[in-house]
C-alpha cells in the first residue's frame, strides 16, 4: 500500500515539474501546448514506474557499486577537464568553448563512468583492501543461513530436525534445487519418482513450520557456472552468500569442506543423537531382502539403519528377533550387525580339532 502511494506521489510530481516547465519556457519561445506537455510526463512517469515494477529483484550491492563508480567516474572527468582546459589554453587561447572540446569532455565523462562502474562491479570484494571500512559484502547477525540440498529434502528428517531446532536463521531452498526435485517427480522411473514427490511434499511442510523462515533463492551465474553439477553450484552459492550447506551426501561433504564451506550433515547429527547399540543388546527387525555374504538377510530400522543379520536370508518378510554382534558408524550412515536369536555359528574346524584333543 504504502509502495503504491508512493509511486502516485512520484507521477504527480513528474506532472508538476512537466507543467511548470512548460509554462516557464514553451509560453516564450512556441504556443504553449500543454495536453502535449501532460502526456510526455505522464509517459515519463509511467516508463519510470514500469521498470521498478518488472525488475522486482533489487540488488543493493549493485546499486551501491553504480553511486561509487558514478563518484569515482565523475571525479576522474573533472581532473581530466581540467587537464585539457589547460593545455588548449597554453596552445590556442580562447578555444576552451570549442564544440569539439567539449564533445570530448563529454566523451571522457563518459566513458570514465562506464569503466569505473564496470571495475568497481566486477572487483567488489576486493574494494574492502583498497579502501578501509568500504565494505560492498553483505553484513548478516547472529549465524549463517542453511542451505538445504536434494538429498537432504528427499530424506525428510531435515523437516523434524527444523522443527524441533528454532533456528533463527534463513533456511534457504536454491531454484535450481526445486528444479532438480521436479525433474525427479517427473521421472519415468517409479522409484525416482517417489522420491521426487516426496521431496516436494518435504519443502511443503517445511514452508509451513511456524517461526521458521524458508526462503527460494535465485542464483545469478555465468555460463560456466550454470554447467556445472548441482553440487558445485550449492558450494559457489555457499561462498557467495556465506552460508552453510546442510546435506547427508558424502561426496558433496567432502567437496565443501576442502572449498572452506562450512556443513551441517545431518547423518553426523544423528549419530549424535542416536542411542548406541551394544554388543549383546536385543531387537526386533523386519528382514526385507537378502544380504551380500551367503546366508545374509538385511533390514531396516525406523530411522533408517540398516542391519545385517547371519543365517536370516530365509526369513525374509518377516520379523525376527536378533542379537546384537556390532555396530559401524560413518558419515554415509550407520550398520548395526547381528545374528537370530538361538543361532550358533558354525565352528572352525581348527577349533573343533583343538577340543577333540
Amino acid at each position: 500500500m504504502l509502495l503504491s502511494v508512493l509511486r502516485a506521489i512520484f507521477a504527480i510530481i513528474i506532472v508538476v515539474v512537466g507543467m511548470n516547465y512548460a509554462e516557464q519556457v514553451y509560453r516564450e519561445l512556441q504556443p504553449f501546448q500543454p495536453e502535449a506537455i501532460l502526456v510526455i510526463s505522464l509517459g515519463i512517469a509511467f516508463l519510470v514506474i514500469g521498470l521498478d515494477v518488472f525488475i522486482p529483484h533489487k540488488s543493493l550491492l549493485a546499486i551501491s557499486g553504480l553511486f561509487f563508480g558514478l563518484i569515482v567516474g565523475m571525479l576522474i572527468t573533472y581532473g581530466a577537464s581540467r587537464i585539457i582546459d589547460l593545455l588548449v589554453n597554453a596552445y590556442e587561447p580562447g578555444a576552451t568553448n570549442d564544440p569539439l572540446i567539449s564533445t570530448t569532455k563529454v566523451a571522457i565523462g563518459v566513458i570514465a563512468c562506464y569503466l569505473s562502474i564496470s571495475f568497481i562491479l566486477q572487483t567488489k570484494d576486493d574494494i574492502r583492501f583498497v579502501i578501509p571500512y568500504v565494505e560492498f559484502a553483505k553484513h548478516r547477525k547472529g549465524s549463517h543461513p542453511l542451505i538445504l540440498d536434494t538429498s537432504v529434502i528427499i530424506d525428510g528428517r531435515i523437516a523434524d530436525v527444523l522443527e524441533t531446532w528454532l533456528v533463527d536463521v534463513p533456511v534457504i531452498i536454491p531454484r535450481f534445487v526445486l528444479e532438480e526435485l521436479q525433474t525427479v517427480a517427473d521421472s519415468g522411473d517409479r522409484l525416482k519418482r517417489n522420491r521426487g514427490r516426496r521431496g516436494l511434499d518435504i519443502v511443503n511442510k517445511l514452508q509451513n513450520i511456524p517461526m521458521l523462515e524458508v526462503q527460494f533463492q535465485d542464483v545469478r551465474m555465468t555460463r560456466e557456472e550454470a554447467a556445472e553439477p548441482v553440487d558445485h553450484q550449492l558450494v559457489n552459492l555457499a561462498q557467495k552468500i556465506d552460508g552453510r550447506i546442510v546435506t547427508n551426501d558424502y561426496n558433496l561433504n567432502k567437496v565443501a569442506k576442502i572449498r572452506g564451506v562450512g556443513v551441517l550433515n545431518i547423518n553426523d547429527l544423528a549419530k549424535a543423537l542416536r542411542p548406541l547399540f551394544l554388543p549383546g543388546e536385543t531387537m526386533s527387525v523386519k528382514i526385507i531382502k537378502p544380504g551380500e555374504e551367503p546366508g545374509q538377510g538385511v533390514g531396516y530400522l525406523e530411522d533408517g539403519t540398516m542391519v545385517v543379520v547371519e543365517a536370516a536370508r530365509d526369513k525374509i518378510g518377516q520379523t525376527v528377533s536378533i542379537i546384537v554382534t556390532s555396530a559401524l558408524q560413518t558419515s554415509a550412515g550407520r550398520m548395526v550387525f547381528g545374528r537370530m536369536e538361538g543361532y550358533r555359528p558354525p565352528e572352525r574346524p581348527g577349533r573343533r580339532e583343538s577340543r577333540d584333543a
